[in-house]
């Protein structure tokens, strides 16, 4: 893409100036000589970024960018200020403006902050692209958040799905790598085909090869018939392996040389079977620290880690919690019902080291039990009501996570202290002794 730029400045030398820099590096650039003419050429035409000089005779930036910011609350602005006004640059920044810069304007950094822009710009057009899709096709897939985190994976899913290659997911339990994995299926060629998932921390080792290769009749004792493994099911379509860390050495040269050859044979049997199938894996596990120990094939980490797509946690991503909550609420609440300010401010800030799917079981529990119409924070958790933010030595943060830890056991048993000790695995002498020792009332 290339970005239409209009430059807001009463003095033709600046206008110029920057007009024919901009134009020079591949840019389309309107002028304007005040602000009622910025505004006027900004209500007709689709600009996305306004370099605006502050000082204009009939009126001043903040007001051309707070009437501009009226007619498209996205429109990205750049305030050019004289040298020195830092009060001003402050009161920009707040109104909404992206950036300032100062009189002289230094050409190279403009330009590195209008690439920025520029590649801020396409990643939420991708993003924008996605939810589309999911809209128009009526696709069984809901993605909540609008985050600055979640729109850049919403971008590399837009990148990535199209393409033949293996994708490796990783990210936290609970953040939504089999969900990603799917969404990838559904905007891939291979929508219309079958998209086949296996956990591989549920399946017991000594079935590992059968469940995805296959098995002959006879194959085994108990192999009473000939039964087709997870790839041959998913031949067409995609084959989504979660958790692959966990997979066996063994199996993981198997892997590696279907990988290869896009063959498969089944246990019990010397014939090939061509497989055309796009893998996609999900772990919450360092394979490359795994593979450097000796305990994941390196071979295979090299061949599995083609396109990655990295899951940020929710405690980083905390403008989509407020969605999530709200999307849970109204999925889960049989009754009209709704989150206290009080309640959501609490929630905001847990740090959910469960994850999306910990909100989730959050939200059905609350709505679950809540006694009234409006969800107060007594309605929480224990866990979210008795956070408290860590700060400090490494010390200071045991010593909190300890007083927190021992505080939710004797919540929990009602102060019963030999049930709180067993909890935690240890005595009721030593639970005693902590809380003299953390001032924890007896």
């Amino acid at each position: 893409m290339s970005l239409k730029i209009l430059v807001v400045d009463d003095e033709q030398i600046q206008r110029d100036m920057l007009k024919g820099f901009l134009e020079k590096q591949g840019f389309r650039v309107l002028t304007a000589t005040n602000g009622r003419e910025a505004i006027e050429l900004f209500k007709d035409l689709p600009l996305q970024l306004v370099l605006l000089d502050h000082k204009m005779p009939d009126m001043t930036g903040d007001n051309v960018l707070a009437k501009m910011l009226e007619i498209n609350p996205h429109v990205r602005a750049i305030m050019i200020t004289a040298y020195g006004a830092v009060d001003t640059a402050v009161k920009v920044m707040k109104l909404g403006a992206v950036d300032f810069m100062e009189k002289p304007v230094n050409l190279t950094d403009l330009l590195e902050q209008i690439q920025t822009i520029e590649h801020d710009l396409i990643v939420e057009e991708e993003a924008l692209a996605v939810t589309a899709s999911l809209e128009q096709q009526n696709l069984p897939v809901n993605i909540i958040g609008s985050s600055t985190a979640m729109t850049r994976l919403l971008s590399m899913v837009q990148r990535i799905a199209p393409s033949p290659w293996t994708v490796l997911i990783r990210g936290e339990t609970g953040t939504g790598k089999e969900l990603f994995a799917h969404l990838i299926h559904l905007l891939s060629p291979r929508t219309g085909e079958p998209f086949i998932e296996v956990n591989c921390a549920a399946i017991p080792e000594n079935l590992f090869e059968s469940e995805l290769f296959g098995h002959e009749k006879g194959a085994f004792t108990g192999a009473n018939n000939m039964r087709k493994g997870r790839f041959e099911l998913a031949s067409g379509g995609s084959i989504f392996l979660d958790e692959v860390g966990e997979l066996p050495l063994n199996l993981q040269a198997k892997l590696l040389r279907t990988l290869q050859e896009k063959k498969i044979s089944r246990v019990g049997s010397e014939k090939d079977i061509s497989v055309d199938v796009r893998l996609i894996t999900a772990t919450n596990r360092n394979l490359k620290d795994m593979a450097d120990k000796g305990t994941f094939r390196e071979d295979l980490y090299y061949r599995l880690h083609v396109l990655e797509l990295e899951l940020a946690p929710l405690r980083l991503r905390k403008n989509d919690i407020k969605e999530l909550a709200e999307y849970f609420l109204e999925k889960f609440s049989f009754r009209p019902i709704k989150f206290s300010t009080d309640a959501m401010t609490m929630l905001v800030k847990y740090e959910f080291p469960g994850n999306v799917r910990e909100l989730e079981h959050i939200v059905q529990r609350t709505v679950t039990l809540a006694r009234g119409s409006v969800i107060l924070p007594s309605d929480l958790p224990t866990e979210v009501r008795s956070q408290t933010r860590v700060t400090g030595t490494l010390d200071q943060r045991l010593k909190a996570l300890e007083k927190e830890m021992i505080n939710q056991a004797l919540e929990k048993h009602d102060g019963i202290q030999t049930r709180a000790a067993e909890e935690l695995g240890i005595s009721e002498r030593v639970l005693r002794y902590k809380m003299g020792k953390l001032k924890l009332k007896d």
